[in-house]
């Protein structure tokens, strides 16, 4: 459900790592390696484990070539495991099942839908063999966040053959870059939290076994049914004509 997060996220640090500006020699070589190469995601847990990621990182063989000493600097970045709901002082959650079509619905079918409002933490952490290269990719990172257009961005989900984009906020931009201790020798690492706004559609379709529209293709996810609808009212008739049994 949270997927389509997850993806956008890193869709946004492709930006960022798009506008890099090389401040040191490390940060040349670190542009010329390519997005794979610099950007990875990690398991949930990452501050307490970040040794653990680095030692993977090196044991990675991306280039079909003997281990080498990691490629460094590298991005690590993560989302947690937990979940909380938004403060309703900031939005609100559709709890409760409400009617909607997509605009460009040629078959004109109703489906159902709620949203959650949720907190997401993410993680994003900076390692390099020396300081200057760690604090510029951070404070660059910082910077890039505080772009008013950075300040969001989109989630894509799909439902019916159709693409709707969710808007994803990051709640503050101020975030320090935290350093984290290692037994490393030669080694900073700067960690930025973040907490990611998140509203996630839940669209739903007739089951097999309720009424619907007709208008669908059975057993086709892509191309569901939708819901039955009044499809006109005769009053001097003193009926209604439906497209289904619905009255």
């Amino acid at each position: 459900m949270f997927q389509p997060v997850k993806k956008a996220f890193g869709e946004y640090m492709g930006r960022y790592y798009a506008g890099i500006a090389p401040t040191t020699k490390s940060l040349n070589e670190f542009i010329a390696r390519g997005l794979p190469k610099c950007v990875v995601w990690a398991p949930s847990r990452m501050v307490d484990v970040v040794e653990d990621m680095l030692a993977a990182w090196q044991r990675e063989d991306v280039d079909n070539t003997p281990t080498n000493p990691v490629d460094m600097p590298i991005i690590i970045i993560a989302v947690a495991e937990d979940y909380v709901p938004s403060g309703r002082d900031y939005t609100r959650q559709i709890s409760e099942e409400v009617f909607f079509t997509f605009p460009d619905d040629a078959k004109e079918r109703m489906f159902k839908l709620q949203a959650i409002a949720g907190d997401i933490r993410a993680q994003v952490v900076f390692a390099a063999h020396d300081e200057p290269t760690a604090k510029s990719l951070a404070s660059q990172f910082l910077l890039f966040i505080d772009s008013a257009p950075n300040r969001r961005f989109d989630a894509q989900y799909t439902f019916a053959g159709f693409v709707d984009m969710w808007p994803v906020q990051i709640e503050s931009t101020d975030a320090p870059a935290m350093a984290i201790k290692t037994d490393a020798k030669n080694l900073t690492v700067l960690a930025v939290d973040l907490t990611l706004k998140v509203s996630t559609p839940l669209f739903k379709a007739p089951a097999e076994n309720e009424p619907n529209d007709g208008k669908g293709t059975p057993g086709d996810p892509l191309d569901p049914f939708g819901y039955p609808v009044v499809d006109q009212v005769d009053f001097d008739a003193k009926k209604i004509n439906k497209q289904t049994t619905v009255t």
